[in-house]
């Protein structure tokens, strides 16, 4: 364990285990269909990286580079730094997201997507955190795990871009931020 981490709160085996079971639900929703995966940079990638191998339905894959974070805390500022290569004009899409937490940012990019012709948008994330919600009407749909309101790390999850490597999801220790 990394001498900054309080706590190991889910380990990577936890986190390969829920991403083949929820590889299989959306290869079960997505039969028939070829959804794309829109990973949200960059804190999705472990999490996108580790669930389409789980996915048995072909898939396309995009990237978007939204922020509303500086240090521990939201700005409230959505900003769109890298749009997405491709139309997704009516396509079925998939957000991978690390974690839900105030809700801002994806609520924005749902709004984004529907706007650029989206048939339909669902999310995927990682981690949830309810407690930390200030947009109530955004909802994960393939949610790995729900998470007290504490700092969280790795498994792509960062601090000051720090601690993104580590292979499991970890509470940084205060004195850390």
């Amino acid at each position: 364990m990394h001498t900054d981490i309080e706590e190991i709160l889910i380990s990577e085996e936890q986190i390969h285990q829920r991403a083949k079971e929820l590889g299989e639900m959306i290869s079960k929703d997505y039969e028939g269909k070829r959804p794309i995966l829109i990973g949200l940079l960059k804190g999705s990638v472990p999490f996108l990286a580790e669930l389409m191998k789980h996915i048995t339905v072909d898939l396309e894959i995009d990237f978007m580079d939204v922020s509303s974070y500086e240090g521990t805390e939201s700005t409230g500022d959505v900003r769109i730094n890298k749009d997405l290569e491709n139309s997704v004009k009516d396509d079925d899409l998939i957000i991978v997201e690390d974690i839900i937490d105030t809700g801002k940012t994806l609520k924005k990019v749902i709004e984004i997507l529907y706007s650029k012709g989206a048939k339909s948008v669902k999310v995927a994330t990682l981690l949830d955190k309810p407690e930390g919600r200030i947009t109530s009407d955004i909802e994960g749909d393939y949610v790995g795990f729900t998470v007290p309101n504490c700092f969280l790390v790795g498994f792509g999850l960062d601090y000051n871009q720090k601690y993104r490597n580590l292979p499991y999801v970890g509470i940084l220790k205060k004195e850390c931020y």
